[in-house]
């Protein structure tokens, strides 16, 4: 079990060391959903299937006073490796696989598996990648070299139409799109469509969440896909020098969350022969 341990561990601190980077100018804004650390170490135990989450001798618990539990070990593990990366103070709101975790435990909007789809297929027509503008011509230039290959790629690959508009209404897309592309999200399963939907919101482009998954590009390129405008006003007239990092930085780590949470929550449940787990 060391090796996965290692590499769950890996993966999840790979985007959570940049969070808790962040300058402590920000972190005040988030006082409220901070809390002082009363635990030394999470683990992992296995119940009836799933995965619990324990903090020292107590079990961890939804916002909804349910019992935290996932369907998948590595699920599991990179949440329980969140919690023990949290010093004095826990920080939950960096702590976004434990969120996205807590979303479909308790599912505070009573959403079905077709709400989650409609709201995310709602990104087909509103999609970031399909609106343009005709100036300046530099940024119009910019924007068919980025994005024009992502929009060629998911035709493609999922066999649909889409196009692209630099007027005010959104672009039409055909039923045989919406159809498509509600069948292959209905093919993941309940969680991961939470993952799906968390992922769009946050790049505002349902396609560059499908890139992400697909592998088809990586987090930090979906990102900067996703900013092609902001980032260009900023080099042409300057930043506020920590505010746009740290919304920049905080946008990594919540797509590599929801890519992390689709995949882990995809992968079928494997048996622990040891029923604790320390890190």
């Amino acid at each position: 079990m060391a090796a996965p341990m290692r590499i769950y561990h890996s993966a999840v601190k790979s985007f959570l060391n940049v969070s808790n980077s962040h300058c402590t100018c920000s972190v005040r804004r988030f006082n409220p959903r901070e809390l002082k650390k009363f635990y030394k170490n999470a683990t992992i135990t296995q119940t009836n299937g799933w995965f619990e989450i324990n903090l020292d001798q107590k079990k961890l618990k939804t916002p909804n006073g349910k019992v935290f539990k996932v369907p998948n070990e590595a699920l599991a593990l990179a949440v329980a490796t969140e919690w023990n990366m949290q010093h004095k103070i826990v920080k939950r709101h960096y702590m976004h696989l434990t969120s996205l975790c807590n979303t479909a435990l308790d599912n505070p909007t009573y959403k079905s598996r077709e709400d989650l789809v409609r709201s995310a297929l709602h990104y087909a027509e509103t999609d970031t990648l399909c609106y343009r503008l005709e100036e300046p011509e530099d940024l119009a230039k910019l924007e068919k070299v980025c994005w024009d290959p992502i929009l060629e790629w998911a035709r493609k690959r999922y066999d649909i139409e889409i196009e692209s508009t630099t007027g005010l209404l959104p672009p039409e897309v055909p039923s045989s799109t919406y159809n498509k592309l509600r069948r292959h999200l209905l093919s993941y399963g309940d969680w991961a469509l939470f993952g799906f939907l968390y992922g769009t919101e946050n790049l505002k482009s349902l396609i560059l969440m499908l890139a992400v998954v697909d592998k088809h590009i990586d987090v930090k390129t979906a990102v900067t896909l996703s900013r092609l405008e902001q980032n260009y006003q900023t080099t042409k007239w300057g930043n506020v020098e920590w505010y746009h990092d740290l919304d920049i930085e905080e946008l990594h780590t919540r797509v590599a969350a929801a890519a992390l949470f689709i995949y882990w929550s995809s992968e079928s449940s494997s048996i622990i022969e040891k029923a604790v787990i320390e890190f």
